[in-house]
């Protein structure tokens, strides 16, 4: 009896290799899945393993979204680069075609898809009211932007005569609050989703050219429509993230 309960410890000692063994190739595998996801730099792709890992790790299967019970897909699927250039070029034409080309144009930097718009096509001097034919503009825009995931920033600015109203104290409030009113636009009159836009005023500290002429201060007194990147728009905090942190 003592040899043969000597054997079965001796086989089962021998086989507990196996146990450290599986273990070690289930860390390999989830190593190398994250390696080559990181390496594809598809933000879809990446978005859907970070999810199931997570989920995996906390003994479910993936993250849900607590209040519709659907998988969560923020930040999935935004355009990049060269489809911003592309959506760069439809806006010209666009704009071209209803002879508005001189009030709004367009570059393409490493933050996103800018669209400049003067702001004598949306405000009158000294003022944050849209004008009647700013909806023209804004619309136009907007048909453009309202189908894609990208985070919308929208950014005002102004040239480097000082203001002093009751209102705008100075030109921080007086951009802050044009930005702000392209935004209320976008949401109250198209619903556009509030956490998938922002305004900044940059008063007079962002020009594009230098404040020595007529002609370029009116440059710089500007609403810039921006497209942020794939990886900028991730990097944007949303309404299922403050959830998610606020849950804890």
């Amino acid at each position: 009896m003592r040899r043969v309960r000597k054997q079965v410890e001796e086989v089962d000692n021998r086989e507990r290799w196996l146990l450290t063994y599986a273990d070690l190739i289930t860390l390999l595998l989830a190593f190398f899945i994250v390696m080559y996801s990181m390496s594809q730099l598809d933000a879809k792709k990446f978005g859907e393993m970070a999810d199931a890992l997570h989920g995996i790790l906390q003994g479910g299967e993936s993250i849900y979204n607590y209040d519709n019970q659907q998988p969560k897909t923020t930040g999935h699927g935004v355009l990049k680069l060269g489809n911003l250039r592309m959506l760069q070029k439809k806006i010209e034409s666009k704009f071209e075609a209803i002879k508005k080309s001189d009030l709004v144009s367009t570059e393409v930097t490493e933050r996103g898809l800018i669209i400049h718009i003067l702001d004598r096509a949306l405000f009158n001097e000294g003022s944050a009211i849209l004008l009647p034919k700013s909806k023209q503009v804004l619309d136009l825009v907007y048909e453009q932007i309202a189908d894609i995931p990208n985070h919308i920033r929208i950014e005002g600015h102004t040239d480097d005569r000082p203001i002093n109203t009751k209102l705008f104290p100075s030109n921080w409030e007086l951009s802050t609050a044009r930005a702000t009113e392209v935004v209320r636009y976008f949401v109250n009159e198209h619903g556009f989703p509030p956490d998938r836009i922002s305004a900044l005023g940059y008063g007079e500290f962002r020009p594009i050219k230098p404040n020595n002429s007529i002609e370029n201060r009116a440059a710089n007194r500007r609403v810039d429509i921006l497209v942020l990147t794939m990886e900028l728009s991730m990097k944007e905090p949303t309404s299922q993230l403050y959830y998610l942190a606020s849950s804890k």
